[in-house]
């Protein structure tokens, strides 16, 4: 299994970014999918999940402003994260079933 993260970057608080998770080597649409993160100097930590049947979960932390959705025929996983503060600064990963790891994309919020 491979999991191929990407479309973090420089954003200015308040702004938008939609990180993308493309799976190979696995029946994709079989799995939870989620999104995790790591803060400079801290633990990762859970962002969101979304079910085989689509329902998602966010952390407290950024409901109503993440979003989590897959495309099963792209074997994508996305995270849609809009009005960043700079406390969303992290390496963000995503995450196959319990055991599959991306290698992460920074995302960077300036205020």
């Amino acid at each position: 299994v491979q999991l191929q993260a990407s479309g973090g970057g420089l954003v200015q608080a308040g702004g938008s970014l939609r990180l993308s998770c493309v799976a190979s080597g696995r029946t994709f649409n079989r799995h939870a999918m989620g999104w995790f993160r790591q803060a400079p100097g801290k633990g990762r930590e859970w962002v969101a999940t979304i079910s085989p049947g689509d329902s998602t979960n966010e952390a407290d932390s950024v409901k109503g402003r993440f979003t989590v959705s897959r495309d099963n025929a792209k074997n994508t996983l996305y995270l849609h994260m809009n009005s960043l503060k700079p406390e969303d600064t992290a390496v963000y990963y995503c995450r196959l079933g319990t055991s599959y790891w991306g290698q992460g994309t920074l995302v960077t919020v300036s205020s």
